[in-house]
């Protein structure tokens, strides 16, 4: 994996996957000029290796989709953009809602890609465990400064070797590390006893540097 160019140097996702669904609406915020425009969502697919998929929340302007022509489902799209993240109060879902939001799209026949790269610091202690296979795995919470004072909280988890290393780390430390971006689900156990079926979304950490 290789870092890429973006005007924000500590938070950059680059991604090709397929579009799984149509974009529906989002919200209406400012656009990088402060001009108020509306904003949508759309899944895109990603094959791994293994031969699971990701499937990542892709958050764009109602301008860059129209640029792209990006209308409808099975197309194969090229995403630059950064990780965002922010608190759901609602108390329906996560609470950590994770999502891109594009700078770039352009529809494309490039091979599939995930490839992100951060540049932040350890806000929580690590968090090392082992799956019943007995592989080393190591929670991490990274702060992300954003422009204007704010900033995002991304989780992200090391494995093996680079899990004990993680694992060494303290709050505070600055890592500059270089990643996917995964999702898995998970079953969340309910008040009333019942469960329902979530999905979390995780930096998997390739290599990372202090």
């Amino acid at each position: 994996m290789e870092m890429m160019n973006s005007a924000n140097t500590n938070n950059n996702a680059d991604l090709v996957g397929t579009l799984a669904a149509p974009p529906r609406f989002s919200h209406k915020g400012a656009n990088a000029s402060g001009t108020e425009t509306e904003y949508y969502t759309f899944p895109l697919e990603i094959a791994r290796l293994s031969g699971a998929t990701d499937v990542i929340n892709i958050i764009a302007a109602r301008e860059l989709l129209e640029s792209a022509e990006l209308t409808s489902g099975g197309d194969k799209v090229a995403v630059l953009g950064e990780i965002r993240t922010y608190n759901n109060k609602s108390g329906e879902g996560a609470k950590l809602v994770i999502s891109i939001l594009a700078r770039e799209l352009r529809i494309t026949d490039e091979d599939e890609r995930n490839v992100v790269a951060l540049r932040g610091v350890l806000c929580k202690m690590p968090n090392i465990r082992r799956t019943p296979l007995g592989r080393e795995i190591c929670d991490l919470m990274l702060a992300v400064n954003r422009r204007y004072g704010r900033g995002d909280y991304i989780p992200c988890i090391a494995w093996g070797r680079t899990a004990e290393a993680a694992s060494e780390l303290t709050v505070g430390n600055s890592l500059a590390l270089l990643g996917r971006m995964q999702s898995r689900k998970y079953n969340k156990a309910l008040e009333n006893g019942s469960g329902e079926e979530r999905t979390a979304y995780e930096v998997s950490i390739v290599e990372f540097t202090e």
